[in-house]
């Protein structure tokens, strides 16, 4: 982004802080540096699309951040032993932490897919038991948590400030998903730091007994370690503010009285039917599961449509449309690259230059610059980002200027209308990349990723439609524009969608055409008309025939005499 390489850095980034809950000026703690910790996942199972939601927003957050010049220390954890853990592996047959290490791997090589950068650091819970112990001790000792018969809670009623982040009063809290009533606790909201072990589940020594930690205080620990107790980010999803993030910052706070986090972030759910997803509901989709019909990146498209901190719903009816937004775009920057390649190289040479623009190109970039950074820089805004008017001004100038730019390929002259195209396409590039949208193959590669989707969407091979645009050509040819009509409309019915090109016809992804009642029964209709012309026009040529070689008996037709 050009120009607004040198104004960045005084732009203000605005971000909702759930602390205060108010839109805040972000400020790190260090200039220049940003330390952000978010809740990962407890691995027991194959991650879903609302696990990639809090990846994919936070992973927008650090390629922001980084775009802004800061340094980054990004940290994401994994929970690698829980009772959901505990309870997958006894259920299955396998040992916990063999269970827990393989969904641990699914969901990197979940995360590679939707293009998210790796984190900093992605600490474990088992790699982190001294640091654990280590924070249980210091909280002991400042007399906010007591020991008993092996366990260690939390002792919440030392905690003057607790409430503060979910707005929650101590007297209203219930025992809740992860915290078991137990008449032992000196008040039922205390919650376990340490738990003591049971029989054949994993264990680890403690001053306390063999055992091992609660929910909580891995988060409080591993920020700790690899952040200090200062940091400027905590994130995670809107349904962690209570109990986890809670429970965190009461437990942080009474382990040091430096503890302090400058934001709290938190993504909205990914919901289906309006309701939740979740593995407990049984409503989750798996990010396997969608992927393996629908492209990683408008998929990711998808994820960044609304704005962060609201509801997500799940439709399938978005997806497609993300797909077919997905295909434009990059069909767009492919035939640019295309019709740009004799020049790269001079292009190249000219590197930063002054080069002389078009006035309406010029337009262009500073309109979608404008746009982009009002819109990042207010709250991490990604809401029809793509969609939005100018970005698609950005893909027209580009679709309007190839045809013409072509004469400049003939004579191979450089010109103002190259440098023009070739800005706009850059700066259309560099918003992607920040939004993990580019992709990291070839244009060329991704649009056949897209058409192989397509085709798994469709129940169809690629010699299928092969053979149907071979058919719907030959109905064309002798007038049976029924059979080609429906040939073309069955196949936009399922996401394909047929272009013809001069002699040749080929083919595209598309948002699946529903077909009304009404447009089946023109199709009929039309087919009907031109199976009825065709034997009218035999009937008449047997007609014609029978006569001209005297097959037919005229005496028959005569009436008998009396």
């Amino acid at each position: 982004m050009e120009e607004a390489e040198s104004k960045k850095k005084k732009a203000e980034f605005r971000l909702y802080n759930a602390m205060s809950k108010t839109v805040e000026v972000f400020e790190p703690i260090v200039p220049g540096k940003v330390g952000m910790y978010v809740c990962g996942v407890t691995a027991y199972d194959l991650s879903h699309i609302g696990h990639a939601r809090a990846a994919v927003v936070f992973d927008v957050l650090f390629r922001y951040l980084l775009h802004l010049d800061y340094e980054v220390t990004y940290v994401r954890n994994f929970t690698d032993i829980d009772d959901k853990i505990i309870k997958r592996a006894n259920d299955l047959g396998e040992d916990p932490l063999s269970l827990s290490n393989r969904f641990c791997e699914e969901y990197v090589a979940d995360m590679k897919n939707l293009g998210c950068l790796p984190p900093t650091h992605q600490p474990r819970v088992t790699e982190h038991m001294e640091n654990i112990k280590n924070m249980i001790t210091q909280i002991m000792e400042n007399g906010c948590a007591y020991a008993v018969d092996g366990d260690v809670n939390f002792a919440v009623d030392k905690s003057p400030n607790y409430g503060q982040l979910s707005g929650r009063k101590l007297e209203d809290n219930r025992a809740g998903e992860r915290i078991a009533v137990d008449l032992r606790k000196q008040n039922p909201a205390d919650f376990a730091l340490w738990k003591a072990a049971k029989e054949g589940e994993p264990s680890w020594d403690s001053p306390w007994g063999p055992g091992r930690p609660g929910w909580h205080i891995e988060c409080s620990a591993m920020s700790a370690h690899y952040l200090s107790f200062k940091f400027d980010i905590h994130g995670g999803g809107s349904d962690l503010i209570f109990p986890h993030h809670e429970n965190e910052l009461a437990q942080s706070s009474a382990a040091s009285s430096d503890s302090k986090v400058n934001f709290w972030v938190h993504n909205g759910h990914v919901t289906n039917n309006q309701l939740k997803m979740s593995k407990s509901l049984g409503n989750f989709f798996t990010i396997r599961q969608v992927i393996e019909k629908y492209h990683p990146l408008p998929v990711r498209m998808f994820l960044l449509s609304n704005h962060y901190r609201t509801p997500l719903n799940y439709t399938v009816a978005q997806i497609e449309q993300a797909s077919e937004t997905a295909w434009f775009i990059y069909q767009t920057l492919q035939d640019c690259e295309v019709c740009l390649s004799p020049f790269q190289e001079r292009l190249a040479k000219s590197g930063k230059k002054p080069v002389q623009i078009a006035g309406e190109a010029q337009t262009c970039l500073t309109k979608l610059q404008e746009e982009f950074n009002d819109k990042l820089s207010d709250d991490l805004n990604t809401s029809q980002l793509v969609t939005g008017r100018k970005f698609n001004e950005a893909l027209k100038y580009i679709t309007l200027n190839l045809k013409p730019l072509k004469i400049w390929q003939k004579q191979k002259q450089m010109s103002p209308l190259v440098h023009s195209i070739a800005a706009v396409g850059r700066e259309v590039e560099s918003v992607l990349r920040i939004l993990g949208l580019l992709p990291t193959c070839s244009y060329d590669e991704v649009l056949q990723q897209l058409r192989e989707r397509a085709l798994v969407r469709a129940g169809l091979k690629a010699e299928d439609v092969v053979r149907l645009i071979e058919e719907r050509t030959s109905a064309r040819k002798n007038e049976k524009f029924g059979i080609s009509d429906k040939i073309r409309a069955d196949l936009a019915a399922k996401g394909i969608a047929l272009m013809d090109e001069g002699k040749e016809t080929v083919w595209k992804p598309c948002v699946p055409v529903v077909q009304g009642k009404w447009v089946g029964f023109v199709g009929w209709v039309r087919a009907s008309v031109d199976s009825w012309v065709a034997f009218k026009w035999i009937y008449r040529f047997i007609g014609w025939f029978r006569r001209v070689t005297g097959l037919v008996d005229h005496s028959t037709s005569m009436k008998k005499q009396p």
